[in-house]
C-alpha cells in the first residue's frame, strides 16, 4: 500500500502533518500557561500571534489538519473498503485536492487583516465572479 510515489508521499506527508500539529499542541500548551505569569505577560505573549510570521504558521496547521483529516480518512477507506487499495492513489489525489479547496478559505481570513491592500489586488476579480 506504501510502496510507490503516492503511497510514499502519503505515509510521509500523514507523519510530518501529525508532528506539525503535536507541535502545535506544546506550543498552545505554553502559551496557555503564560496566563499563570500575570495578564500582561500573557497579553504581550498572545500579541505575537498578530504577526505575519505566526499567520503564516497557523496557515501550516490549518493545512497540516485538514491534510491528516482527509488522509486519515484514506487511510480508513483502504483499511475497511475491499476495494481500497485499488482506488488508493485516486483517494491521495482526492485528499490533496479537498486540502487545497478547503484551505483557501482559510487563508483569506487569516491573512486578509496583515495583507489588507497587497490581498485585495488578487481576490478582488474573483470577488466580482461571485457578486456581479
Amino acid at each position: 500500500m506504501y510502496k510507490g510515489p503516492s503511497g510514499m508521499w502519503s505515509w510521509l506527508f500523514h507523519r510530518v502533518s501529525g508532528l506539525g500539529i503535536l507541535l502545535f499542541l506544546f506550543v498552545h500548551i505554553v502559551d496557555i500557561a503564560m496566563i499563570g505569569f500575570g495578564p500582561r505577560v500573557y497579553n504581550e505573549s498572545v500579541l505575537l500571534f498578530d504577526s505575519v510570521i505566526v499567520r503564516l504558521l497557523s496557515l501550516a496547521l490549518v493545512a497540516a489538519v485538514l491534510f491528516h483529516s482527509f488522509n486519515g480518512i484514506r487511510i480508513v477507506l483502504i483499511d475497511f473498503w475491499k476495494k481500497g487499495v485499488r482506488y488508493q492513489q485516486a483517494m491521495f489525489i482526492a485528499a490533496l485536492v479537498l486540502t487545497v479547496v478547503v484551505f483557501l478559505p482559510f487563508a483569506y481570513v487569516i491573512l486578509i487583516p496583515k495583507l489588507g491592500g497587497v490581498a485585495l489586488w488578487f481576490v478582488q476579480p474573483f470577488a466580482n465572479l461571485v457578486h456581479p
